[in-house]
């Protein structure tokens, strides 16, 4: 079973996410509202994904990834947002996300199109 970290500045996108992941029968092992929380979070957790926001207050989820991808082993990262996906060009590849999906079309199908 894949284990999950849900980080966005939103509480109720947490919810939700945190509802739909588990429904497909993910494990949501923590949540965090910001970059640095989710660097902690991810450190101390050791999910095998972090599906992240982009628009966070403090880091962008771009920063996020380069920096959770800088550790030994680092987990899968799908990049999500309210914007769409060509909004951000190629910076999604750039950053060494496994992909992303839209925060509308967030499901388990989707994310595990995207997971190895």
């Amino acid at each position: 079973m894949e284990t999950f970290l849900v980080v966005d500045d939103h509480p109720s996108f947490r919810a939700t996410a945190r509802s739909v992941l588990e429904g497909e029968g993910f494990e949501v092992v923590g949540e965090a509202a910001d970059g640095a929380e989710a660097l902690a979070k991810a450190a101390e957790l050791h999910p095998d994904v972090v599906l992240l926001d982009i628009q966070l207050p403090d880091l962008d989820g771009f920063e996020v990834t380069r920096r959770l991808r800088a550790n030994g082993s680092p987990p899968s990262v799908v990049l999500t947002s309210s914007r769409d996906e060509d909004d951000y060009g190629e910076l999604i590849q750039q950053c060494g996300a496994r992909g992303f999906v839209a925060k509308a079309e967030l499901s388990g199908s989707a994310l595990r199109d995207l997971l190895p």
